[in-house]
């Protein structure tokens, strides 16, 4: 029997990395790079639909890869409405919400979009799976101590999900039979507890948790509320302050966590207190989702682009160990997890959600 063909679709803010899949095995990939300039015509990610589209199409002329040969293509999962995870078609709903415009405008939202136009085109089935909206919170996780500000979930639920799943494989478990603390290290940092399959609280890396290289975390609330009524910043400015320029870039003016250990290393001594404060704050954030599952935690997984540090390793580690066996597990490996989504779909159908 053919082995399913499958071609992964994961726009980022600059870049719109495609993969093709011969089932397990990856046997074309590349990340195709939009520059500055060419992004600077389009006021909105949503408006960049038509000019990723066709970088997707020559990069599949140039494989000599034709749409009608491929079993199923797969787009990274946006800002949509709250979802309990999974796989889910690509179906008009779906297409509708995303072309909407009403979520977060982030070019992950791009990834269904031109999935399902590709697809639509063949007639191939078209998914998106574990987008950042996936919520399967317990409903205590949503209070917050203001009626009007619900916790609201968005996460690497992605790459969470995925290296939950992988662990659970590795160990001979199923993961719905796991307790499992997951922090996502990244540019922003995702927190889990994965409680039994289901991740049922994580922080909004945009709202709080830890500070990151690129986000600020949990603040200081009188002191926020200056800020914001302090007359010397717009809302927008604030926001990239808050999201994007601060963490990391904002005490140390880069968000590249090599250069701050290769700064330490020279004998920078606010490098290191600065990353000593992100390891510790993150350390504080597992603390608490391991609170959340009463303290029953069968490991600490540790995932993302942070993870490559082994002096940030260590640190999360000293602080948390008491708590459960750290496992490790750096990087993200999105392209994969997608792929294995859009194989299992079509494997067993059943499995497939509907978006309402």
């Amino acid at each position: 029997m053919k082995k399913p063909l499958i071609l992964v679709i994961n726009p980022g803010s600059t870049s719109t990395k495609i993969a093709i899949y011969n089932d397990q095995d990856c046997v074309n990939s590349m990340d195709i790079s939009h520059t500055a300039e060419e992004l600077s015509v389009f006021k909105r990610n949503l408006d960049q639909m038509e000019f990723r589209t066709e970088a997707v199409h020559e990069a599949l002329a140039d494989w000599k890869i034709e749409i009608g040969t491929l079993s199923a293509i797969i787009g990274r999962g946006g800002p949509l409405k709250p979802l309990t995870g999974g796989v889910y078609r690509v179906d008009d709903t779906l297409m509708s919400d995303l072309l909407s415009g009403v979520f977060t405008d982030h070019a992950s939202i791009l990834g269904g979009i031109i999935a399902g136009k590709l697809a639509k085109s063949a007639s191939l089935p078209a998914f998106i799976a574990d987008p950042v909206s996936v919520d399967e919170f317990d409903d205590i996780a949503r209070i917050s101590g203001c009626p009007e500000l619900p916790r609201y979930s968005l996460s690497h639920a992605l790459n969470i999900k995925s290296v939950a799943s992988q662990y659970a494989h590795e160990t001979g478990k199923r993961v719905e039979d796991l307790n499992l603390v997951v922090a996502h290290l990244g540019g922003g940092i995702s927190i889990a507890a994965h409680k039994q399959g289901r991740q049922v609280d994580v922080n909004n890396a945009n709202d709080g948790g830890p500070f990151s290289p690129e986000r600020v975390g949990t603040l200081p609330l009188t002191g926020l509320l200056k800020m914001c009524f302090s007359g010397e910043y717009t809302h927008n400015e604030l926001k990239k302050k808050l999201i994007g320029k601060g963490g990391l870039m904002a005490h140390l003016g880069t968000a590249d966590a090599r250069e701050v250990v290769a700064r330490i290393e020279s004998g920078d001594k606010k490098a290191a207190l600065i990353l000593d404060a992100m390891i510790y704050t993150i350390s504080k954030e597992i603390g608490a989702m391991a609170v959340v599952m009463f303290g029953k935690v069968d490991a600490i997984i540790l995932t993302g682009g942070l993870a490559h540090q082994k002096r940030i390793v260590d640190g999360i580690s000293e602080r948390v160990s008491f708590i459960a066996p750290i496992i490790v597990k750096p990087g993200q490996n999105e392209m994969k997890a997608l792929a294995t989504h859009a194989l299992n779909a079509l494997e067993n159908p059943s499995i497939i959600k509907k978006y309402v």
